[in-house]
């Protein structure tokens, strides 16, 4: 059995890994998953003002209670980006913590994931599972398709304070409370549809599966 430690975001990511990730990766691979949310100021926890220094300490704080280490954050939000593509902050992410950890670091336990634009872009997988929301009617179900239509793949909806998916959904949907409804649609979804519509999402699973 292999320990693997995610560290999210936030609550929503959190529980995430908690009701699809955990139970489909001890089914597949008898790896045992744990979420560790970011902390913020005076111990406490929350989504936000995700960096890379932040990120690269936070992983040295759970490298020696986990076999592997991975990140589940957006990429619309991160700090202090400055235009760097995914990649780049994947990989200035495990060089901050390698930093942190210094000679004890070993680069095949840290694989650093950044999500396309954002965990709520996995939710348009299945726009029909939004009809779980109290305010879901045709309309609604109209304006996602026009979103889902607009691009290849729901992680391709495009990066900004308006159009980010969240800020669709936000608009959408009055009163959406991603905290609570993420998850639950995400599960209703099932992993495997998420992976077949998100194919950078399925990457990352796809290498967990192999840890």
């Amino acid at each position: 059995m292999k320990r693997l430690c995610i560290i999210c975001e936030g609550q929503t990511e959190g529980a995430f890994v908690e009701r699809l990730l955990a139970p489909h990766l001890w089914k597949k691979s008898k790896i045992s998953t744990h979420p560790s949310l970011l902390k913020t100021r005076a111990g406490q926890r929350g989504g936000g003002n995700v960096s890379v220094p932040r990120l690269g300490k936070h992983i040295s704080r759970e490298y020696h209670n986990s076999d592997f280490i991975t990140t589940l954050v957006d990429y619309y939000g991160f700090k202090n980006a400055n235009g760097r593509p995914k990649a780049q902050l994947e990989q200035d992410i495990l060089n901050e913590a390698q930093t942190h950890i210094g000679q004890r670091f070993r680069a095949y336990r840290v694989r650093p994931y950044v999500q396309m634009y954002e965990f709520e872009a996995l939710l348009f997988s299945n726009i029909s599972k939004f009809e779980l929301h109290k305010n879901w009617n045709n309309r609604a179900e109209k304006q996602l398709q026009r979103i889902c239509d607009a691009f290849k793949t729901p992680e391709a909806i495009n990066n900004s304070a308006q159009t980010a998916p969240s800020k669709r959904l936000d608009a959408i949907f009055p009163g959406y409370s991603k905290i609570s409804a993420g998850p639950l649609i995400a599960e209703d979804i099932g992993l495997e549809k998420i992976r077949e519509k998100c194919p950078l999402f399925d990457g990352w699973i796809g290498q967990l599966e192999k840890l």
